[in-house]
């Protein structure tokens, strides 16, 4: 039994007829009724009456129908389910992240992503950078946007792209005496209580921060720990120190904080988003598209 004998049998229940079954179908009478009839003889009972006033389904066949309909809409469903998926209309994405990037790279692409891919079910991760990079080395993630690429075995087979570029600058409370200049200088953070992320959330920003002041490792006890930029700016706002971070914190301000540009003027590594190399599949190639048409300076992105 093949789809088109479903096909011939609902036809033919509809149009009482075999004649006007077959011109409906596209094809000559005959192969109709023999088809019919063939379909018969593997069911081992007979579908349709044939009378001078028509042709009417049998019991049999009024249940055989009822399924047959019920098949060849799922069938067309599965080709309308199949094609979506291949080009990326349904499906997963898996998306791994550190806070900043929610504070200019992911608003507009997320949002233009959702609004063209609804039925796309998205599972967003905040992470820090060495953790989203090693759950996307594991096969966790789709995607992980990480300060700095991804390191360790199996980085090389991935894409990794710059998506950003920071430099850093520091965040003071109303009450810090530094809060009403423009910049801060690195001699006069060494004096300072600094919030920082902790190592190992972002050690590629805990590494230009050291390399900046001259150490090799953040004097201990002079530094607090926060773990995303909202944090930082808010415990600068109570006065615990001067908040380290990158330039796109801007976008978490607050009447009671002021940022301050660092001198000298230091780059943070890039922004940087990573997927397996290979065929990235269809909701990850869609979202991809997404991020070229949004981000035209990203290189790299296949």
């Amino acid at each position: 039994m093949e789809a088109r004998h479903l096909r011939y049998a609902v036809a033919l229940a509809e149009h009482q007829h075999f004649g006007r079954a077959a011109a409906a179908l596209g094809i000559a009478q005959p192969p109709l009724s023999k088809q019919i009839g063939d379909l018969e003889r593997e069911l081992g009972a007979r579908l349709f009456n044939r009378t001078p006033h028509g042709v009417f389904p049998t019991a049999a066949g009024d249940a055989f129908l009822s399924r047959a309909r019920r098949a060849l809409t799922e069938m067309s469903a599965a080709v309308v389910d199949a094609g979506r998926a291949a080009r990326g209309e349904t499906g997963r994405l898996r998306l791994g992240f550190i806070g900043s990037a929610v504070l200019e790279l992911l608003p507009s692409v997320l949002s233009r992503f959702g609004r063209e891919h609804p039925d796309v079910r998205m599972a967003l991760h905040e992470m820090s950078s060495a953790r989203g990079a090693a759950a996307l080395l594991a096969g966790d993630l789709d995607i992980a946007i990480t300060r700095g690429a991804p390191r360790g075995a199996g980085a090389e087979n991935l894409v990794s792209v710059s998506v950003g570029q920071d430099r850093l600058i520091a965040v003071v409370g109303m009450g810090n005496p530094h809060a009403g200049q423009g910049q801060i200088h690195v001699d006069q953070l060494r004096a300072q209580t600094l919030i920082v992320a902790p190592p190992e959330e972002e050690p590629a920003t805990l590494a230009t921060i050291c390399e900046l002041l001259g150490e090799r490792v953040l004097p201990l006890g002079g530094t607090v720990e926060a773990r995303d930029v909202h944090t930082i700016v808010g415990l600068a706002a109570c006065g615990i120190g001067v908040g380290l971070g990158p330039s796109c914190m801007r976008r978490a301000a607050r009447p009671d904080v002021r940022f301050l540009d660092v001198a000298p003027h230091t780059d943070l590594p890039p922004l940087v988003m990573s997927y397996r190399a290979g065929d990235p599949g269809p909701v990850l190639g869609a979202y991809l598209d997404v991020t070229r048409e949004l981000c035209p300076n990203v290189r790299g992105l296949r």
